[in-house]
């Protein structure tokens, strides 16, 4: 079923692309009444919520070294050592998809404003946590329990802030708009993961080891600050632009066209992210056990997370260039390159792990595993969350990033109970050189053949990819029957007279690289 469209229903993206509007009346995403202020907001308060994925991830991984110290056996004889790391990752799966339904179904923003308001509840109980009677075990159980409802406040930064910051940087300047994207959102947490380990640092100088409970109770409870931070910010936001015209929320979804049109480039950005988590997260938690395990067990704890606070500070370069460069040679070129460079020193640093496994050589070991996550944070890292946020109509992307980014955690929470075994079942054990070894070449092998998917597999982004992309799903459900007047608010629904026509609309979309 076609509807003819008028030739005055015709804009011109600032790219110089001609982007046709599908009956909607409306003026271009890019407001440019609007002040630069005005125009950019929206991106930072929707994307800058991932600090809080950052830090609370990672601080756990310091928490988690801390607790060890101060129950011993109690504690990494118990399932907790394992369970209080990971089940974060549970939670955050499960916000993910929640918050990915509510977000195309019914609002962004206020999806976005529930998981604002998860995270700062559990972070405040997970730095409470107390067991019965003061008991250990029970302290380690409410300790679990919080942070994976913790973990549900993460999982909607992902569908609702990411994706809401994908669509209000239709308003922003083309050729700039990938770099804003991740700078508030993969930047943000790789900002978190450097004051993850930072504040504990700073905590243990100012209380000494003697205070360590007040340590890691402070550390866990400090991230409150971020969403609380956000909280004003997001109360003000409106439904991007994009949202109100393309949103299903009033209709039924077509599930089966939508699955025949997306499955097989969600399987492959959905592997692509699970196989980034699987090292990435994996690799944060448990670098301040390596660095300790080659500083040796006289060295103090601030030391150990001193190291630690350089090890992640390597992400950031990486992070900030490949935001750059994500604009000025794509996200696809951007992730398989780098990505492929990764696997590349990975298995340097695996052969040259007997060397650098020394207490006096540990300058080179944070060196070049600092080179190693730089440059998985400027492909996989910054370029992941674009691609899934922008391959994607808009009528279906918060469900769509939250599979995406679900497999991501997946990967994470399935990582952070192999590498432990991987590292275990090594000839010589965790401790061997063997032990440090394997992990790194598991993970380059992961990385060569991720390089290889997003090669072969993923299509062209540019920089208006989330407009032609909502024409080219809306042209698909036509042409299998299915009236796009349907879509959008009620504004919208009132306003629209005709849907998108094939014949102009093939004019205006960028063309789409075959794989």
């Amino acid at each position: 079923m076609k509807f003819s469209m008028r030739r005055d229903q015709k804009e011109t993206s600032p790219a110089g692309d001609s982007i046709a509007e599908y009956g909607h009346d409306a003026v271009p995403v890019g407001n440019p009444r609007k002040s630069r202020w005005e125009r950019s907001w929206p991106t930072i308060a929707c994307g800058a919520g991932l600090f809080s994925d950052g830090y609370l991830n990672g601080v756990i991984g310091q928490v988690n070294t801390i607790l060890k110290q101060l129950y011993g056996k109690a504690y990494t004889s118990s399932p907790a050592q394992s369970n209080v790391t990971a089940i974060t990752f549970a939670g955050t799966v499960v916000g993910q998809l929640f918050f990915g339904y509510v977000s195309d179904h019914y609002s962004r923003k206020w999806a976005l404003m529930a998981s604002t308001i998860i995270l700062i509840i559990f972070a405040a109980l997970s730095a409470g946590s107390y067991g019965a009677g003061g008991s250990a075990g029970g302290l380690f159980a409410a300790l679990t329990a919080w942070r994976f409802l913790l973990g549900i406040g993460i999982g909607g930064e992902y569908p609702a802030g990411s994706v809401a910051c994908a669509e209000s940087t239709g308003e922003l300047k083309s050729g700039h708009r990938n770099r804003w994207f991740i700078m508030f959102t993969n930047v943000q947490i790789d900002a978190g993961y450097i004051l993850s380990t930072l504040v504990p640092l700073i905590l243990v100088l100012i209380c000494t080891e003697d205070h360590l409970r007040l340590v890691w109770r402070l550390s866990l409870g400090l991230g409150v600050v971020p969403p609380l931070s956000l909280l004003y910010l997001r109360l003000k936001l409106q439904e991007p632009e994009e949202f109100k015209r393309e949103t299903m929320k009033n209709t039924r979804t077509p599930w089966m066209l939508v699955l025949k049109f997306y499955w097989l480039r969600l399987a492959v950005v959905s592997l692509i992210w699970f196989i980034y988590d699987f090292s990435a997260y994996s690799f944060s938690i448990y670098s301040t056990q390596w660095i300790s395990t080659i500083l040796g067990d006289d060295t103090s704890l601030w030391k150990s997370f001193g190291w630690g606070t350089l090890v992640n500070t390597f992400n950031l370069p990486g992070a900030i260039a490949g935001a750059y460069i994500s604009d000025w040679i794509g996200p696809r070129r951007a992730l398989y390159t780098f990505v492929f460079l990764q696997g590349c020193v990975g298995f340097l640093m695996a052969g040259l792990y007997g060397i650098l496994d020394k207490a006096a050589n540990v300058a080179g070991f944070v060196v070049i595993y600092g080179i190693f996550l730089s440059l998985g944070e400027a492909g996989p890292g910054d370029n992941i969350g674009l691609v899934a946020s922008k391959t994607s109509a808009t009528a279906i992307r918060g469900q769509y990033y939250a599979i995406a980014a679900a497999s991501g955690k997946i990967g994470a929470f399935v990582g952070t109970y192999v590498f432990p075994i991987i590292q275990k079942n090594a000839p010589g054990g965790t401790d061997s050189t063997r032990g440090g070894q394997d992990p790194f070449f598991v993970s380059s092998s992961l990385c060569l053949f991720s390089a290889g998917l997003a090669y072969f597999m993923l299509p062209h982004i540019g920089q208006d990819t989330i407009t032609t992309e909502d024409i080219k799903f809306r042209e698909y459900l036509e042409s299998h029957g299915w009236d796009t007047r349907q879509m959008g608010s009620k504004e919208f629904q009132m306003r629209s007279d005709s849907s998108v026509n094939v014949a102009e609309s093939d004019k205006a979309v960028e063309p789409v690289e075959k794989v």
